[in-house]
């Protein structure tokens, strides 16, 4: 498995976001400026992330971006799966059928590993990405 740039910008964004007090709208240059990347990538990357109802959006003078719940609720495993789709390592993982499943000797491995995979990831809320982001002694550390 591998995350790609939509994930890792993502959940970039979306850090630099939770480090912000509450209720702080950003736009999506200064996100970008942060992230390391163009606006238009931003934008992009926001519309998954709205309809997921992770973060929202004001129109405005004031206007800009910022979480639509507290980053407590809000799960890393999520966003990858909104971002990335499906984590899982094979593609037989999921299904409820597999061909070669009596014979197969690591349908059992991957489904195990997929498990441990989702797991993990939703054990990991964005306040603790974000709190290990302001506890990081480097002002230039990134995601």
């Amino acid at each position: 498995m591998r995350i790609s740039t939509k994930g890792r910008y993502s959940l970039a964004a979306l850090v630099f976001m939770a480090t912000l007090p509450k209720d702080v709208y950003t736009t999506t240059k200064e996100i970008a400026a942060v992230a390391d990347t163009s606006e238009g990538y931003i934008e992009q990357l926001f519309i998954q992330l709205r309809a997921l109802g992770v973060i929202e959006g004001l129109r405005g003078r004031n206007g800009g971006y910022a979480l639509a719940k507290p980053s407590e609720k809000i799960r890393i495993g999520d966003i990858l799966r909104a971002c990335e789709g499906s984590l899982k390592p094979a593609l037989c993982v999921d299904s409820d059928t597999c061909p070669s499943e009596k014979k197969c000797l690591s349908r059992r491995t991957w489904k195990t590993v997929y498990k441990a995979i989702n797991d993990c990831l939703d054990s990991i809320s964005l306040r603790d990405l974000a709190d290990d982001y302001n506890a990081h002694e480097n002002p230039g550390y990134i995601i």
